[in-house]
């Protein structure tokens, strides 16, 4: 496997979130596009879980799609943000209409007894993580036996545009699909099948892209991030660099997207392979 990433300043990330919660779901364009692409490759898995775990499910869109795929199942929305977790109506509640239970919590330490969740869905939080690692791990733990993992990340070409501008240690980094393989086997998982593609939102100018990070909480969280450089003349000079790239025409910003799914084997299974494939869109 590939070295560690830098580390994740938990709480900075949490407090992105937290702020950006109440506008979130309307800045967040692009996880909610990957969820549907993600929903659209259950059209291929036959499976009928009783209990589904949506892990960094944010306002939990893609909870209500998979409560109309599998009416019958049980679905918990968690996620480390209180304030981004759907609230549902104490009527619902009490009547069983609610579409999931939200839980706060973390994606390292789920408050969820081994073997219980049938499909643990994970749409764009592994790389909130430095080490996916160790959340791979607890993602085996709770899934049952010829349970199925479904989830996407972040890969290294994402934002490079704002790499390029702003340096290298102001933007997260992020695995590369090869590597989620490897730990997806390290992990315990069975038959990891791993792709990606390239997806690529335009802005038309620096002001509406950094606008939508910090309303999509995905500016940098990095616990080695600089404090002490982030003034008006840092601002000033990343804008005019963006600036540069766009020309005349539209900010590009690239998002390099990771899918993945992965079995947990029956007891006895030891035999493991890892697919990869790469495409464009």
């Amino acid at each position: 496997m590939s070295a560690r990433l830098p580390e994740i300043d938990a709480r900075a990330a949490r407090r992105r979130f937290d702020r950006a919660a109440r506008g979130y779901a309307r800045a967040a364009q692009l996880e909610a596009e990957v969820g549907e692409r993600m929903l659209e490759r259950l059209d291929y898995v036959k499976i009928a879980p009783r209990f589904i775990l949506d892990a960094g499910s944010g306002p939990a869109r893609e909870a209500r799609a998979l409560r109309k795929r599998y009416r019958d199942a049980r679905i918990v929305a968690l996620d480390f943000s209180l304030p981004l977790l759907p609230r549902h109506d104490f009527l619902d509640r009490l009547l069983g209409r609610a579409v999931s239970r939200p839980l706060c919590a973390d994606l390292l330490k789920l408050p969820i007894g081994a073997a219980a969740v049938d499909l643990v869905w994970s749409n764009m939080a592994l790389h909130w993580i430095a080490e996916p690692l160790e959340a791979l791990r607890e993602f085996h733990r709770v899934l049952a036996p010829e349970g199925l993992l479904m989830f996407t990340t972040l890969g290294p070409d994402t934002l490079k545009e704002l790499r390029a501008a702003a340096g290298e240690a102001r933007v997260h980094r992020f695995l590369d699909m090869h590597d989620l393989g490897d730990r997806l086997v390290a992990a315990g998982f069975s038959a990891p099948v791993v792709d990606m593609e390239m997806m690529t939102l335009t802005y038309p100018g620096p002001e509406a892209f950094l606008r939508e990070l910090r309303a999509a909480a995905r500016t940098s969280a990095r616990a080695d991030r600089s404090r002490g450089l982030s003034g008006r003349a840092f601002g000033a000079r990343l804008r005019a660099a963006l600036a540069a790239q766009a020309g005349a025409g539209r900010l590009a910003a690239t998002f390099e997207v990771v899918y993945g799914h992965a079995w947990k084997g029956a007891p006895k299974e030891t035999t493991k392979t890892i697919s990869v494939f790469k495409r464009n869109s």
